[in-house]
C-alpha cells in the first residue's frame, strides 16, 4: 500500500549532511512506490510562536506565514520524516520553531509514523539521544503517532562528509522499509 510521505529537512545549509540523508531515505521510499514530498524549512517563512493563545481558543493563528500550509501537509501525511543537524546536542532552530508553531493544529496531526534523521560532528551515536528525545517529546503530543526509525549521522562536520558513512545505507533502508 502506497503511503503519503512528508520529509521535513531543517538544515539552514545548502547540500547539508542531514539533507543528503533525506535524499537517501527518499530514494528508498521511491523504490517501492510511495508518494513523497520534501520540504526544505530554510525556504519557508515560519515565524516564532508569540504565545498569543488564539489557537487554544479555537481561532486561527493570526500569523501570516507558511506554517498553516505545513500543518495541512502534516495532517494529510501518513509518514513524517524530521531531519536536523545537531547544534549543541539539540535540534536546529528551524525545526524547533516549526514544531512550536504546530500548536495551531497539533491535535489534528494524529496516527503518523515518524522517522528521525540527525547529523552531528560528534563521533558517538549516544550523543544524539538528547536531540532524539526532543523529537520524541513532540510526537508524544500527537495522538496515535509513533517513532518508526532513526538515522544517526555522526562524525560529520563539513558539507558532504555524510556520503562516506554507514548512515547513507541506513537512511536508504529505512525509506525502503516504510
Amino acid at each position: 500500500m502506497s503511503k503519503n510521505v512528508l520529509v521535513l529537512s531543517s538544515s539552514p545549509r545548502k547540500n547539508a549532511n542531514s539533507d543528503i540523508l533525506c535524499d537517501e531515505f527518499i530514494k528508498g521510499a521511491s523504490e517501492i512506490g510511495h508518494s513523497i514530498e520534501k520540504i526544505l524549512l530554510k525556504d519557508k517563512k515560519i515565524n516564532y510562536c508569540t504565545g498569543c493563545v488564539a489557537c487554544t481558543t479555537g481561532k486561527a493563528c493570526p500569523q501570516k506565514d507558511d506554517m498553516a500550509e505545513l500543518i495541512e501537509k502534516m495532517v494529510t501525511a501518513d509518514v513524517i520524516v524530521l531531519a536536523t543537524p545537531v547544534y549543541f546536542y539539540s535540534m536546529c532552530a528551524q525545526l524547533k520553531t516549526m514544531i512550536d508553531r504546530t500548536c495551531a493544529g497539533y491535535q489534528r496531526i494524529r496516527n503518523k509514523e515518524f522517522y528521525f534523521i540527525a547529523t552531528a560532528a560528534v563521533d558517538r551515536k549516544n550523543m544524539l539521544e538528547r536531540t532524539f528525545e526532543g523529537l520524541r517529546g513532540f510526537i508524544d503530543c500527537l495522538d496515535g503517532s509513533e517513532e518508526k526509525g532513526t538515522v544517526y549521522g555522526v562524525s560529520v562536520w563539513n558539507t558532504g562528509e555524510i556520503r562516506n558513512t554507514d548512515a547513507m545505507k541506513e537512511a536508504f533502508e529505512l525509506g525502503k522499509n516504510i
